[in-house]
């Protein structure tokens, strides 16, 4: 799963990727915004740590992994 949060005041959003289920990301969410001064805390694909400050959070997206196409195609 792609995981992008919108930090608040920033112009970039953080993209995560995440090996967790939709549903268990969106539960940390949930519990991370129901305390303004909590955090929520992802942990991405190569077991790298995420921390943001809830009150920081300005949204949140989670969608499937993009699948990269490599190579060419050719079409007649």
């Amino acid at each position: 799963m792609d995981v992008k949060i919108g930090v608040t005041d920033t112009g970039r959003e953080l993209v995560v990727s995440s090996a967790s289920e939709p549903a268990e990301i969106e539960a940390l969410v949930a519990e991370s915004l129901k305390d303004p001064s909590g955090t929520l805390v992802l942990v991405d694909e190569k077991g790298r740590r995420v921390i943001v400050p809830s009150s920081r959070i300005g949204y949140v997206e989670i969608a499937p992994a993009d699948s990269r196409r490599v190579g060419f195609s050719y079409s007649p």
